[in-house]
């Protein structure tokens, strides 16, 4: 069954972190909970942009309750006083991590690790795993991953994550976004193996415009608007989150993803493909070991 916008639920007295959300698709997540009347914390790494999107948000005809929650998902330091200041809340229903840069030149963060693996994936297992506790409250979160179909074809180079032996921007993105979504059946498997309440949903945006334009680079910027017209806008690149975010009938271990042509576009969202590889539970428990050692951060599930 598809999910548009207009079967997100009503969110009032629940709190939801989404990361990367001051633009692009983030924003569009954000903007939607809260006018639903989400409490929402917008977890970012430049707080005046953060706060010119809570200013938009505000903006419209809604009350919103928003917050903004300093992240920099390249640096442990922050990531773990973020999870300190979120753990002040009164309750955390959602966790949408949905942050993420892609094609940068050569960069390294977390653990030594390649930039685009260390923030779009490691980043984000660490805070989860910081934040699982307080997610196991009041009932029960649900922990959000946003994958890309750049998971197709991708691997996992173990013996090459700091980028030492080559760099393709291309196959480390796709590295990261297969990442993620190894990580979300993980993270389902594990909870459901400690009769946690807590749930793992994974998704992808399809190929919005502000993804495009990324990839695209001079050309995107000039054409991006033109050629995202047959694909993606933002706004229907978050429908996928907000169904695994909201959806009465998700379940954990559920992937969402645009509804139209090979899942690239669509303004409802549905059920969508992962590959072999991104279900491989062998490959999962030796990413999720990697990523404890990476990040210093270990969720304390064992495997299922």
């Amino acid at each position: 069954m598809s999910f548009a916008y207009s079967d997100v639920p009503d969110q009032r007295g629940k709190t939801a972190i989404v990361t990367g959300a001051n633009t692009g698709i983030g924003l569009e997540i954000a903007r939607s909970l809260a006018r639903k009347g989400a409490r929402v914390m917008l977890a970012c790494r430049d707080g005046d942009k953060a706060t010119a999107a809570i200013e938009e948000i505000a903006s419209g005809p809604e009350q919103a309750d928003l917050d903004f929650l300093p992240l920099d998902l390249s640096n442990m330091a922050s990531i773990r006083e973020a999870a300190d200041l979120a753990k002040k809340e009164p309750r955390i229903d959602l966790l949408i991590n949905n942050a993420g840069i892609m094609i940068p030149p050569l960069g390294h963060a977390i653990g030594g690790a390649e930039q685009q693996f260390a923030v779009n994936y490691l980043g984000h297992f660490a805070l989860t795993g910081l934040l699982l506790d307080k997610l196991a409250e009041d009932g029960g979160a649900r922990v959000v991953s946003q994958a890309s179909i750049a998971h197709r074809g991708a691997k996992i180079d173990f013996d090459n994550l700091d980028a030492s032996q080559g760099y393709s921007r291309t196959k480390f993105y796709g590295q990261s976004k297969l990442a993620n979504l190894l990580f979300a059946f993980e993270l389902d498997r594990r909870l459901r193996a400690a009769n946690s309440p807590v749930t793992s949903i994974a998704c992808h945006p399809g190929v919005a415009q502000t993804e495009l334009t990324r990839h695209l680079g001079v050309f995107g910027k000039v054409f991006g608007p033109t050629v995202g017209f047959f694909l993606n806008t933002a706004e229907n690149g978050a429908m996928p989150a907000l169904q695994a975010a909201t959806d009465p009938e998700a379940e954990g271990g559920d992937y969402f993803g645009p509804w139209g042509l090979r899942e690239m576009s669509g303004a409802t969202s549905g059920k969508a493909y992962a590959t072999k590889t991104a279900r491989d539970p062998l490959l999962a428990a030796r990413l999720w070991a990697k990523s404890v050692e990476l990040t210093g951060v270990d969720p304390g599930l064992k495997p299922a």
